[in-house]
């Protein structure tokens, strides 16, 4: 009997979120912290205020390097993501410079940005970007979040998909723990020239340097003069994350409040299928039941 109850506790805590066999398993670094996210669960939502300060740490800090190619403008005011007015994404817009054409005269040329436009990349090309950059162009960031994942290792797969205790934040996860992953290398480990030191980041050499600084990007104010969260580089990853997630899928609590709709209504469904079912087989029962003496006299 003991045996048997220390076999089943062994399992629940495997199931239910036992450390992972293996802190390297699939990823080459320790596995990132779980984050609490707003968007997180069956019934998570994008914090617009988040999703508002991440875009402005892309703006002022990752879009020197990285494009946005599959973001336009004007998804910035579309409804659950960072809530811009029509106004400010026509004004935003218009600081860019957009390459278009041809004209008449069959030459390329500049213009302002519109809503319908894309966020323009900060190279003109894959080639250039590489160049500026140590050899390697800086990904794109519009699915990064998506594209972004690591193994937890250990039985974490059987719950992980599981509509209210699943997980599915890895990528934000990973781009927080990346952005805050920088420290010196340890004493036996040799980081070659234009590397930098990540323990987060698979094989742990990183060409990127730390993109971020403890009050690089100034948050608005509240009431008293004081940012209304903290300026560090955790809060900075955080909210980028939520950005980069949201960029990555737009239409995420259009999908969920859907997919709930969805359970409900076969939930019910199931119900009214079971009650026409019991209704007919009474029925049929009946008749059964009323046929068994004509059959003892046949025999």
């Amino acid at each position: 009997m003991m045996t048997r109850v220390l076999s089943t506790a062994a399992l629940a805590a495997l199931l239910l979120g036992a450390a992972p066999v293996s802190a390297q398993e699939g990823h080459g670094g320790p596995i990132p912290a779980r984050v609490n996210w707003s968007f997180a669960g069956t019934f998570g939502r994008f914090d617009t205020a988040q999703l508002q300060r991440g875009f402005q740490v892309y703006k002022e800090v990752c879009s020197a390097c990285h494009s946005m190619k599959l973001v336009a403008f004007r998804n910035l005011a579309q409804e659950g993501g960072p809530d811009f007015t029509a106004a400010q994404v026509k004004a935003l817009a218009a600081t860019y410079q957009v390459k278009d054409g041809p004209n008449d005269a069959g030459d390329m040329f500049d213009r302002p940005g519109r809503p319908a436009d894309t966020f323009p990349p900060p190279f003109p090309n894959d080639q250039a970007a590489a160049a500026a950059n140590g050899g390697k162009a800086p990904p794109d960031f519009s699915v990064i979040a998506k594209a972004r994942t690591f193994s937890r290792g250990s039985l974490y797969f059987l719950t992980d998909w599981l509509p209210f205790i699943g997980y599915s934040e890895q990528g934000p996860d990973y781009i927080h723990a990346l952005i805050n992953g920088y420290e010196d290398p340890p004493k036996d480990f040799t980081v070659p020239d234009g590397g930098h030191y990540n323990k987060y980041y698979p094989g742990h050499i990183i060409a990127m340097p730390p993109p971020i600084t403890d009050g690089q990007v100034t948050y608005p104010k509240d009431d008293k003069g004081q940012p209304v969260v903290p300026e560090t580089v955790d809060q900075y990853g955080k909210d980028v994350a939520a950005f980069l997630m949201w960029a990555a899928e737009p239409h995420m609590m259009d999908r969920k409040a859907l997919g709930f709709r969805v359970i409900l209504f076969l939930i019910i469904l199931s119900g009214l299928l079971y009650y026409v079912k019991k209704k007919i087989w009474a029925d049929v029962g009946g008749e059964v039941h009323g046929l068994q003496p004509e059959l003892h006299k046949a025999f």
